[in-house]
């Protein structure tokens, strides 16, 4: 694998998980293809491959709707995220394509200032490599436990 692809991926991450963790989500469905699809799923639901996710999006239009909804629509206590994202494993696909693996683990941190554990698990990414940079074919949110405290607003 090349070094440079691996430094890619590795930026691509980081700009995603920051541009979250930064309140930036306007930016959020920039960093996934036109058609890029977005899940977030459990563990067990991802191991018998059922397709149920507590999220999903198939294209960037449905992000952004998400993003509008986010901001005008629902209703939330005020929240934000930490991520720390684990070491990533990158293998080829197919021409134009690498998989990435890595683990993630979110601190959820409320407008009272308390902090929380809020998230661990996987992400499972199909990244395409296009003229215009690294972006998302597909990003699949495998979370550890099944069990959400509150309302998932903000992505992962």
């Amino acid at each position: 694998m090349d070094i440079a692809l691996h430094f890619q991926v590795q930026d691509l991450l980081a700009r995603y998980v920051h541009a979250i963790d930064d309140d930036r989500l306007e930016a959020w469905p920039d960093f996934f293809i036109e058609q890029g699809r977005y899940q977030v799923t459990t563990a067990e639901n991802f191991e018998r491959g059922l397709p149920l996710g507590m999220i999903h999006a198939t294209s960037r239009a449905m992000m952004r709707d998400r993003v509008r909804a986010l901001r005008d629509a629902n209703v939330y206590e005020s929240q934000r995220y930490r991520h720390v994202v684990g070491a990533v494993l990158i293998e080829p696909l197919e021409a134009g394509l690498v998989r990435a693996v890595s683990t993630f683990v979110v601190a959820r941190i409320m407008h009272t200032g308390e902090t929380t554990l809020f998230a661990t698990g996987r992400y499972h990414d199909r990244i395409a490599l296009g003229v215009d940079g690294l972006r998302f074919a597909e990003k699949i949110v495998i979370l550890d436990s099944r069990r959400i405290d509150t309302l998932l607003a903000i992505p992962l």
